[in-house]
């Protein structure tokens, strides 16, 4: 049980977060959606704001008042239980509400939480303050992604931040962690915070396998492309073939081929390739072709969990060869919070790990992210099995 006190403070602590990664940006860049998968981000300071307000605020404050009610249609994502909104992919035509409005709505709504748990709550309601908080820092990790993707696709390649570090680099030699065949016991098992799709802690049988402790590298990366791997229909997914050719994809989001170096855009702008550094910004599709052309493989998602304490991760979200789909016994939540990840089982991808844009105290080794096979936006690389 968390007490409210320290349940605010980590609330508080969470909405400066958002407001100060947004900090380096300027006034024209709060709206701008180069592509569907990517929000604004007014849009996304904008929508963790509702998601307090239509959850907590106006159906537990006697009286409440909203602060704007066309912000409901506005800032909903994709809860159809709650109403109508705004389509996806015209986030981006939103000039009004300005950001100054948006800026106002959070401190409205932020002052309002205070209020409310200003004195002793339920442990329901507190609950469900911890939820939309971690809800506020997925979108952190969302914001900073989306940003680059923004700034990424600008023709100048404008810096974002000379202090956040995009490309760090993995420093312990690489090594194979040698797994046993057994039984192991996979899902989330304390009463710290987590998110339903990792509930249902289960057994799986594992047959023996080696897993490596480092991630696969640029300069590994490198060798893949070098090789013609991108033209080799036989490395690829039937699907995977496809995307490739009809995306003309030729090596991994944000690369450059300049002068026959390879450049990629990061946060500090246009910058050399660091050989060392994992690679990132490949797709599932890219992924299974890398493993297959090293005559390896991903691992599943339990063989991940399983392994995790023998290696550091983080920096990267790392593709798994499984599918996302519920856990024995998996229970949707009653009303809208149902609608959080059940829905979204199909087509997807897990992933495991957390990256470099993952907020803190928002990462465990029970994380199940998802995406479909042929994003890369995410800070997204691999670890090998064989």
């Amino acid at each position: 049980m968390i007490l409210t006190d320290s349940l605010l403070d980590f609330f508080l602590e969470t909405r400066k977060a958002s407001e100060a990664i947004c900090e380096p940006l300027e006034i024209e860049d709060y709206v701008v959606q180069p592509v569907v998968d990517v929000s604004p981000p007014k849009w996304h300071l904008g929508h963790t704001t509702w998601f307090f307000e239509e959850f907590i605020l106006k159906p537990h404050t006697k009286g409440y008042q909203e602060f704007d009610p066309d912000f409901s249609f506005v800032f909903n994502s994709y809860y159809e239980t709650v109403g109508k909104r705004v389509v996806r992919s015209e986030r981006g035509n939103l000039s009004r509400p300005s950001v100054k409005k948006v800026y106002a709505y959070r401190a409205y709504v932020t002052e309002g939480i205070k209020e409310f748990f200003g004195h002793a709550q339920t442990q329901e309601l507190n609950d469900l303050l911890e939820i939309g908080i971690h809800h506020e820092k997925q979108h952190q990790e969302l914001l900073l992604t989306d940003i680059k993707y923004i700034l990424g696709n600008n023709p100048l390649l404008p810096v974002y931040s000379n202090t956040f570090v995009d490309h760090p680099v993995e420093t312990h030699e690489q090594d194979w962690v040698s797994m046993e065949e057994g039984i192991y016991e996979i899902g989330h098992d304390s009463n710290a915070f987590c998110y339903d799709n990792e509930l249902g802690r289960h057994k799986v049988y594992l047959q023996p396998y080696e897993i490596s402790n480092t991630l696969v590298t640029n300069r590994e990366f490198m060798a893949f492309i070098e090789a013609g791997a991108y033209q080799r229909f036989d490395l690829w997914h039937a699907e995977g073939w496809d995307w490739v050719n009809q995306q003309d994809v030729k090596s991994p989001l944000y690369w450059h081929k300049i002068d026959g170096q390879w450049w990629h855009y990061t946060a500090t702008g246009l910058q050399k390739v660091n050989e060392d550094a994992p690679v990132t910004h490949i797709s599932y599709f890219e992924a299974f072709a890398y493993a297959q052309w090293k005559g390896m493989r991903l691992p599943t998602e339990f063989e991940w969990e399983a392994a995790q304490a023998f290696f550091p991760w983080g920096k990267r979200w790392e593709w798994t060869e499984s599918a996302y789909l519920p856990y024995p016994n998996y229970q949707k939540a009653e009303g809208a919070l149902g609608e959080y990840n059940g829905k979204f089982m199909v087509n997807q991808k897990v992933l495991r790990g957390g990256s470099v844009a993952t907020p803190s105290k928002h990462t465990r080794h029970t994380y199940r992210n998802f995406f479909h096979p042929q994003l890369r936006w995410q800070f997204t690389g691999l670890r090998l099995v064989k």
